[in-house]
């Protein structure tokens, strides 16, 4: 296959380019930018496919959080003085309405700027270390001291010594610490004390991050075939039955996930990259095609977003993020392997994601289609998207360039 080829009729574009990926980028931001920020505080964060906003009041802290990251990587790329003064808004906003100064800590979600769900989430504040991170990388000083902050209070609130993870969820006073255990938390957490690092070459974070991996990927990964199980005892032993059946919980959903397999994959190898370790390649690899193996739907394309404990399809559905995931794992490596494989990989994912999940017309990604690449709704980005996926995969392709 040609970079060039024609597929149902749409030419194709060069995936490895440079070119590609940043105007994608630029793209993708046009949907987003200037709409979603609110002059009174924030962001939007509920757009239909057109862009039309559908809730104005409702915010959750994950997409508060992610749209910092958004506009933190695209100054870095552009250079435009409006994403950096987004990137203040949202940091604002974050220390204004999420944060509760009496406990310290964050909202889960507001409405009209009042808590609607004060629960403490250790994964979202994974995605509050990620956003000082990036606020610290456009020259906003006060985001260290934040960062330390934000350190300091998982390590006393979520912190598990003696396992070397993260609980995941406590009561608004922190009276109530949840029993439940999960890998997405950690895994987040991995990423987000990466990308401190990375702002701040302070070297406990990497410490972290690595300690991090190396037990969700390699211990408790040893307990579930070796691939990573997403729920937990309070102990982490597997608990493989939480959630069965239930697939409303996007953030705690049931069965082995594809694409989680392929972010840790991506995640060692920004390991690798700062600190290299024998284990590293290889575990990405495994991880990477087992993951490929089981999800990759040989009739309709994409990847599925879940599998049951032998491996087959259990939701069938295809979820942008998977793609968009699988995407930067494959490109990092095929840069860092060079076998072409990989590069196939990425060429197929791209391929797929292109015709099925990118709008043309307005931009941004669809979020969820049927296993025949039907969309259910006209609800592009409810709260949670707000494309960091994939505008972060082609960062971290372009990085690896």
């Amino acid at each position: 296959m040609t970079h060039r080829e024609y597929v149902a009729g749409r030419l194709l574009p060069d995936f490895e380019s440079r070119e590609f990926l940043l105007n994608h980028v630029a793209a993708t931001m046009r949907f987003y930018h200037p709409r979603c920020i609110d002059p009174a505080g924030g962001f939007f964060h509920f757009f239909r496919d057109n862009g039309d906003i559908y809730d104005r009041g409702t915010r959750h802290l994950v997409s508060s959080t992610r749209f910092v990251f958004n506009y933190s990587m695209a100054w870095q790329a552009f250079g435009d003085d409006a994403y950096r003064a987004a990137v203040r808004h949202g940091i604002d906003y974050l220390r204004r309405a999420h944060r509760d100064p009496a406990t310290g800590g964050y909202a889960w979600e507001l409405r009209d700027g009042v808590a609607t769900d004060a629960t403490n989430h250790c994964y979202g504040l994974a995605f509050v270390v990620l956003a000082y991170a990036k606020a610290i990388e456009v020259g906003i000083r006060p985001a260290a001291k934040w960062l330390e902050e934000t350190w300091e209070l998982m390590e006393r609130r979520f912190w598990d010594p003696r396992h070397g993870l993260y609980a995941d969820e406590a009561s608004p006073d922190w009276s109530v610490l949840s029993p439940y255990r999960g890998q997405n938390a950690n895994m987040h957490a991995c990423e987000a004390w990466l990308a401190a690092y990375e702002a701040t070459r302070e070297p406990r974070y990497l410490e972290r991050a690595a300690l991090l991996a190396d037990n969700m990927v390699n211990r408790q990964a040893a307990l579930a075939g070796g691939l990573v199980w997403e729920h937990y005892r309070p102990d982490w032993t597997v608990d493989w039955d939480y959630n069965r059946g239930d697939r409303s919980n996007i953030f705690r959903p049931w069965g082995f996930q594809p694409g989680h397999q392929t972010e840790w994959a991506k995640l060692l190898l920004i390991l690798d990259r700062h600190a290299p370790a024998g284990w590293y390649l290889p575990r990405a690899q495994a991880l990477f095609d087992r993951a490929l193996d089981m999800s990759w739907d040989a009739r309709h394309g994409g990847m599925v977003y879940g599998n049951d404990r032998d491996g087959e399809f259990y939701d069938d559905d295809k979820y942008f993020w998977v793609q968009a995931e699988s995407i930067a794992a494959a490109a990092l490596l095929a840069q860092r392997t060079g076998e072409p494989r990989y590069r196939d990989w990425y060429r197929r994912l791209w391929e797929y994601s292109w015709m099925h999940f990118v709008d043309h017309r307005h931009g941004a990604w669809f979020r969820i289609l049927s296993r025949d690449n039907r969309k259910y709704d006209d609800l592009k980005s409810p709260a949670g998207k707000t494309d960091y996926h994939t505008m972060g995969a082609c960062h971290e392709v372009l990085r690896a360039m």
